[in-house]
């Protein structure tokens, strides 16, 4: 049995009533149809009748009810027609009528045809019509047959179809389920309709997401055993030598200071972590449809005052003016965040950063480009754990903003100065990935 949250069920729930209904409204169209056909062919039987009847009495001079002109056999020939003359059967009848009456078991048509008006005289034709009823109720019985069996191969019809319009979906699931969660492999979409190739497109992707984020957490897990490993290591050498033997008081307020350093060391390790957590939480904001370039002037002049404060200023170059797109902004500020305080950080004493943005290819491009000494291109700066420069730090700043770029489509990029006289950081965001659907 299905359940009621089954897709099939729904399916069966609305093909099959629509169906039969449309099956039995063309039924009784088709019936009234054929009725009205047979109906129609013996009133202009009758009619043509009529016409020959008045003609044959008018040539022979016929006035006076002359009783039936045809005498029915014994066994009552159907195909034989009753014929008379009556006087003023209707008031105001002036044209031919037809009426439908029952006598016992049997049908009879019955038309009035004006035969003279100057008397008042009519042709009263009746047709004997019962063969014809029967065989009418035969075609109502057969098509109400017709009908149970219609609506009856239409379930079994829906069942066969729902099947085989969710089997792509059914196909998804079942690969999905076989899957090893340990080796996650990209679903085959050859095999599938097109409609789903989409879908099954969107699948790959989410399992590349997937990979990236497992192959961070490892990373990172791994990163944190080193760089807390690495100060408790100190702390425990240092706490032996100094109680191996009697010191003075000097050399205990240098162990303990050292300590301190080191436990303000971990504190930023442990605070860098939580920041890891807070971004996978960003992941889940919903995505807003914004101006990109107002949203950037907004959050440009926080940026100039910090940079102000550290005697260094920040040059904004924006050579577009819009770029309305859909977008996660907490995850965008964090990449944008990183890259100003790496700006400001390596930038020298009275330096310029230059923050510019410009599109290509209809994709929108901001660069920030600092004053410092540069980078070592050869190195993977995105690693966690790895630092550069002369200043402190946990080296997490840009594997978090490469995890928040991955998850919003962007692309990121580090490259030295032409002139060798700072960083460029580059966000490049895709116009097809962030526009809305």
């Amino acid at each position: 049995m299905l359940s009621k949250k089954s897709i099939r069920r729904r399916f069966i729930i609305q093909l099959v009533p629509a169906s039969a209904v449309l099956i039995i409204l063309f039924s009784i169209a088709l019936y009234f149809f054929i009725e009205s056909s047979i109906y129609k062919d013996i009133k202009e039987q009758l009619l043509k009748e009529a016409e020959f009847t008045a003609k044959q009495y008018r040539e022979e001079g016929v006035n006076r009810d002359i009783g039936s002109i045809f005498t029915h056999s014994k066994d009552d020939d159907y195909s034989k027609t009753d014929v008379k003359t009556v006087i003023n059967p209707k008031k105001g009848l002036d044209k031919p009528i037809f009426e439908t009456k029952k006598e016992g078991d049997r049908d009879y048509l019955v038309l009035f045809y004006p035969y003279d008006k100057t008397t008042s005289s009519y042709l009263k034709l009746t047709k004997n019509i019962t063969n014809t009823k029967t065989l009418l109720n035969k075609i109502l019985k057969s098509v109400l047959i017709i009908n149970i069996l219609a609506i009856f191969l239409i379930i079994i019809y829906a069942i066969i179809l729902s099947k085989m319009l969710i089997s792509p979906i059914t196909t998804l699931t079942n690969k999905l389920a076989k899957m090893n969660e340990a080796f996650l492999v990209h679903i085959d979409t050859k095999d599938l309709p097109s409609e789903f190739n989409k879908l099954g497109d969107s699948i790959n992707r989410l399992i590349d997401r997937i990979q990236t984020f497992v192959k961070y957490q490892k990373e990172i897990f791994i990163g944190i055993a080193h760089e807390l490993k690495t100060p408790l290591a100190v702390m425990k050498s240092k706490n032996q030598v100094t109680l191996m033997k009697e010191r003075d008081t000097q050399r205990y307020i240098d162990t303990i200071k050292l300590n301190i350093e080191s436990i303000d060391s971990m504190n930023k390790m442990i605070t860098n972590i939580l920041e890891i957590g807070r971004q996978e939480s960003a992941q889940f904001e919903e995505p807003k449809k914004l101006d990109l370039i107002k949203f950037l002037n907004e959050k440009i002049r926080d940026f100039k005052i910090v940079a102000e404060e550290k005697k260094k200023k920040i040059v904004v170059d924006f050579q577009t003016f819009s770029y309305e797109t859909v977008i996660q902004p907490t995850l965008f500020m964090h990449i944008l965040q990183n890259y100003v305080q790496n700006a400001v950080k390596f930038t020298h004493e009275n330096g310029t950063i230059w923050i510019k943005c410009y599109t290509k290819n209809d994709d929108l491009i901001i660069d920030v480009i600092d004053e410092g000494d540069g980078i070592d291109e050869s190195k993977d700066l995105f690693a966690p754990f790895k630092r550069y420069g002369k200043e402190s730090g946990a080296g997490l700043g840009l594997f978090l903003a490469k995890g928040a770029a991955d998850a919003i489509g962007a692309t990121l990029s580090l490259k030295n100065r032409k002139d060798r006289s700072g960083a460029i950081a580059r966000i490049v965001l895709k116009r097809n990935i962030l526009e809305e659907d």
